[in-house]
């Protein structure tokens, strides 16, 4: 990234990527040590992240591609967000939407999973989008479970990747319930999903912040939070693992939001991939 994002005010709780701890009750403030926030939109609002993002990305990023282009959402809450990016990458007003519309799943079909099953009930009664945005309770870390969820869904369109897969603010709580090894196997995975990946990397005093919250609730800390070795600038090191290991290159960064996370944009230059995508496309 070209440009540090200019700190912030605010360090709410973040959004959810692994799952719901028994005896949490949703309505106490901090306590969702996996992030499953239920009103994460109300102190991060969707427009917050895709104002950063300029019209007409998808036919940039994907000039000639058959369409629908196909997109996955990985820990996406109860669906605000993943339902503004949509609109906001197909141009669509807030007034477009509903069981009859024509045109939007014809350009993008979204997948978008969570492992809260309560919040993904709220998204799929709630989505403007049914024929096109798609909502899965989904542990995106049970290898068992997404391998043959993810690979179903793309053999429906003849595929085996994803052209682009977003990840808003889910890396500290997948780093904080695995480890070093499970944030390094997440992006690996995610990686060898897509052509292009989002993401929205929390900082390194947002982890802090998530056990202070656990401590002030007298709850058990983070298993891994004191171990961790991947630590300081977490877009930084986000970047590093996926240019290094995962065969990624930075494309562009975003700008940053209010609360000073950092937009990534990743291209894979896995030639192979890319090869082997376009003829699927055209087929």
């Amino acid at each position: 990234c070209s440009r540090r994002c200019p700190p912030g005010a605010l360090e709410a709780e973040e959004k959810m990527a692994a799952p719901r701890s028994e005896g949490f009750p949703a309505s106490e403030p901090g306590a969702a040590p996996y992030g499953n926030f239920p009103n994460y939109s109300r102190f991060h609002p969707p427009e917050g992240r895709v104002r950063l993002l300029p019209g007409g990305l998808l036919r940039s990023l994907f000039p000639a591609a058959a369409r629908p282009l196909l997109g996955l959402d990985v820990g996406c809450n109860s669906g605000e967000l993943s339902v503004a990016l949509y609109r906001h990458l197909l141009g669509l007003q807030e007034s477009e939407g509903g069981l009859d519309q024509p045109t939007a799943g014809k350009d993008l079909n979204l997948l978008c999973c969570d492992i809260d099953p309560a919040l993904i009930e709220r998204a799929q009664q709630g989505s403007p989008f049914p024929a096109s945005i798609s909502f899965a309770n989904l542990d995106i870390m049970d290898c068992s479970a997404r391998e043959p969820f993810l690979s179903s869904y793309l053999r429906q369109f003849g595929r085996s990747t994803f052209d682009i897969v977003f990840c808003m603010s889910v890396t500290m709580w997948i780093h904080l319930n695995h480890g070093d090894s499970g944030l390094v196997e997440f992006l690996a995975f995610l990686s060898s999903l897509c052509k292009y990946l989002l993401i929205e990397p929390q900082p390194w005093k947002c982890y802090r912040a998530a056990a202070r919250r656990l401590r002030k609730l007298g709850r058990k800390d983070f298993d891994h939070f004191r171990s961790l070795a991947i630590k300081g600038d977490m877009a930084a090191r986000i970047t590093q693992i996926l240019t290094r290991n995962c065969a990624m290159e930075l494309v562009r960064c975003f700008g940053s939001t209010s609360w000073d996370r950092s937009l990534l944009l990743f291209k894979s230059t896995s030639s192979a991939r890319e090869d082997g995508e376009s003829s699927e496309q055209e087929q």
